[in-house]
């Protein structure tokens, strides 16, 4: 399938008009815009004057009629990648070769949102969800001019880091992971950890014990406080 040249979601924008900083909110497996936008009124509490957009995924979900997908998963296996990681490196290549296939509409997408409000990437931060943390670090840490922050909630790093613009900043990354997770081990946060790290990223791992798949209370509140640091206050 062809990406379309454009994404749609929903979005939050602050009542006054005045926009001074960007968060998008990049969507897991079989989900849409709609999963995550209902975060924003939490973010806005801590980020007022930001614009929250949550797009929807270019493709239709395969497993799913009324989801969309970043990418596919039909040979994706959680157990696999807990009893040795090294067995899903074909499967990761496969996913990130998903990446780049989706990451041209999602550059578009975040060029006209930073043209819109007459911001630079120093005002974005990506935040991801499982299959939209592997989209937000695939994705945002290649960019010319890559966001300010990075949360990743329940995902991967597919592949290695790649290669930063010469000159660029580097982001700062949050990861946040469950550690009952059955749908992405919390390893893969530690595998993304140790790469990011190695690469020279400033970034961090916070374990949610107990915590399945998803977001929950403290791992909101940890990403909020993580952003209004990062991001600028102006």
């Amino acid at each position: 399938m062809t990406a379309p040249a454009t994404l749609t979601g929903p979005d939050l924008l602050p009542k006054d008009g005045i926009v001074r900083r960007i968060v998008v909110f990049l969507h897991g497996y079989g989900a849409d815009g709609q999963d995550l936008i209902g975060l924003a009124p939490f973010f806005a509490q801590a980020l007022p004057h930001t614009a929250f957009y949550a797009p929807d995924a270019p493709y239709p979900c395969e497993m799913s009629p009324f989801g969309r997908q970043w990418f596919g998963l039909d040979d994706y296996d959680p157990d696999m990648l807990r009893r040795d990681p090294a067995n899903m490196a074909a499967a990761h290549a496969r996913m990130a070769a998903g990446v780049a296939r989706a990451a041209a509409p999602l550059r578009a997408f975040l060029a006209e949102k930073l043209k819109i409000h007459g911001l630079g990437a120093d005002r974005l931060a990506l935040i991801g969800f499982s299959q939209g943390t592997m989209m937000s670090l695939g994705v945002g840490l290649a960019l010319d001019q890559p966001p300010a922050a990075i949360v990743g909630f329940s995902g991967a790093m597919l592949g290695q880091v790649p290669p930063m613009a010469e000159g660029a900043r580097r982001p700062e990354v949050l990861l946040i992971h469950g550690t009952n997770d059955p749908v992405v081990p919390v390893e893969a946060s530690g595998h993304a950890l140790a790469k990011l790290e190695a690469a020279g990223i400033q970034a961090a791992l916070i374990r949610r014990p107990g915590l399945a798949h998803g977001i929950d209370q403290q791992g909101a509140e940890a990403a909020a406080r993580f952003l209004m640091e990062r991001l600028p206050q102006d």
